[in-house]
Order: structure tokens, then sequence, then C-alpha cells
């Protein structure tokens, strides 16, 4: 259960740095011609990103916490 937990997590940690890539690239281009950012937007989706992030984060160390604990348990 840990380690499909461990997956979950550095899968959120994945999906949030690729959703603050995109958010990144997007506020890059503003202002280039033809290009319409909302950076209002943008700037919502880079905060949801960071959030994401670090609460997969916390799965991660969540789950590697309680791996050491049954560890020592058994052992």
């Amino acid at each position: 259960m840990a380690i499909s937990s461990i997956s979950i997590g550095a899968a959120g940690m994945h999906r949030a740095s690729a959703q603050l890539e995109t958010s990144a690239s997007r506020i890059a281009r503003i202002g280039v011609e033809g290009n319409d950012v909302d950076i209002a937007t943008e700037m919502v989706n880079v905060i949801q990103a960071e959030a994401n992030f670090k609460a997969s984060a916390k799965v991660v160390g969540v789950a590697s916490d309680m791996s050491k604990v049954l560890l020592d348990i058994l052992v």
C-alpha cells in the first residue's frame, strides 16, 4: 500500500510540475502579438500547481514514514 501511495504522490507531483510549466510558458508569452493570455488565470494556475505539488509531496513523505515504521515493527 505504501508503495502505491508513493507512486500516486509522485504522479501528482509530476502533474503539478507540468501544470506549472504550462502556465509559466503562457506567462512568458505575454506581449507577443496574437497571443491572448489572461495573467490572472495563469497566476491562479501557478498557485494551484504549487499547492498540488506540496500536497503530493506530503503524500510521498507520509507513505515513506509509514513504510519505515512498518519495517521497524517487523524487524
